[in-house]
């Protein structure tokens, strides 16, 4: 099995940040938008293909977009879609450190272009494309296909480290959370494993006795 070190290098924090979409652009589905207590980052959009516990905190450039592209009622914003992309050029306290981006959204009919200032002094026009309707998805991994998966992965003798990088592998997928695997992937999986015998472990060989020949 290859080893995707993908969840190797994901950066310790609490929200989603510009590494976390070193690999490319994704399509995220906005489950839920709160408000924080955070001066520069007061809103908390939650993900569905991203863990619960590390929402996006779009910027104040970014938030505008939002409000521009679906109005200011946040409680109309689950189920809609964004794709989200690092810009390394975004600069904070006058260092270059990377943010995060919105290049596409759902529930608008055209091409939205706003100016946005990119640093103090500079505007530029920020541009954003309609994202297409999406394909009928499979739902969220279920509570007993998901220990189904666990106790499969345990009988197989698959370390857990790998387990995450396995279930992209066979699925083609890019799942940062085993809780974040759809309920098909997680089958197509289970199918994939149980026609393998050699994911099991393999025995040990037992010691030869004294003098017995190798």
């Amino acid at each position: 099995m290859d080893l995707d070190l993908t969840e190797t290098i994901a950066p310790k924090s609490d929200q989603m940040n510009a590494d976390d979409l070193m690999s490319g652009p994704r399509t995220f589905t906005i489950t839920e938008v709160r408000k924080v207590s955070s001066a520069d980052q007061p809103v908390a959009v939650y993900l569905a293909e991203f863990p619960h516990g590390r929402p996006f905190k779009p910027s104040k450039s970014m938030r505008r977009i939002m409000v521009l592209a679906w109005g200011k009622d946040a409680a109309a914003y689950a189920g809609r879609r964004m794709t989200l992309y690092r810009d390394p050029q975004v600069e904070f306290g006058g260092d270059t450190v990377g943010g995060v981006r919105i290049s596409h959204m759902s529930h608008i009919e055209k091409r939205l272009s706003a100016p946005l200032t990119v640093k103090r002094g500079k505007r530029a026009m920020y541009v954003v494309d309609p994202l297409p309707d999406a394909a009928p998805t499979s739902p969220a991994v279920s509570a007993d296909t998901l220990a189904e998966l666990v106790a499969t992965f345990d009988r197989k003798g698959i370390p857990i480290e790998q387990r995450l990088s396995g279930v992209n592998h066979i699925t083609g997928g890019s799942a940062t959370d085993m809780e974040v695997v759809t309920e098909d992937e997680a089958r197509h999986v289970l199918a994939f494993l149980e026609t393998r015998p050699d994911a099991a472990p393999q025995p040990q060989d037992e010691p030869l006795p004294d003098g017995a020949d190798a």
